[in-house]
Order: C-alpha cells, then sequence, then structure tokens
C-alpha cells in the first residue's frame, strides 16, 4: 500500500523571490538602534554609581557566611 504523498507548493514567482516581512522585524532594530544612537550620543547624561558596589557587597556577605 503506497503511503500518501503531499502535493508540491508552488515554486517562486517568474520575477524572482518575493519575501514579506512582518513590521515588527523592521521596526524593533530601527528602535534598538535610535536607543543606542541616543545613548552615545548624549553622555552628558549618565551618572555615575554612588555608594558601595553591589559585587562587592555580596563577596563580603559570602565571606561571612562561610567562615561563620
Amino acid at each position: 500500500m503506497p503511503a500518501p504523498t503531499h502535493p508540491k507548493s508552488p515554486g517562486p514567482p517568474a520575477g524572482g523571490v518575493s519575501i514579506r516581512l512582518p513590521w515588527w522585524a523592521v521596526a524593533l532594530p530601527a528602535a534598538a538602534f535610535a536607543v543606542l544612537l541616543t545613548m552615545i550620543l548624549s553622555p552628558a547624561q549618565a551618572h555615575a554609581a554612588t555608594g558601595a558596589p553591589v559585587l562587592g557587597q555580596l563577596v563580603e556577605y559570602s565571606l561571612r557566611l562561610l567562615f561563620r
């Protein structure tokens, strides 16, 4: 008994390959690029973090727990 076959899909159009992208495939990279470009062009608004570094506090706390 032969296995059922699937019908062949239609080939590409005669004029060439047709590719359609969803709107978000273009909008999201463009928005990300705009945000990163804005961050690079306005470094005056960047502020240094104040206070003790979190990683240092975490290491200190871990050492205290280990050597009780």
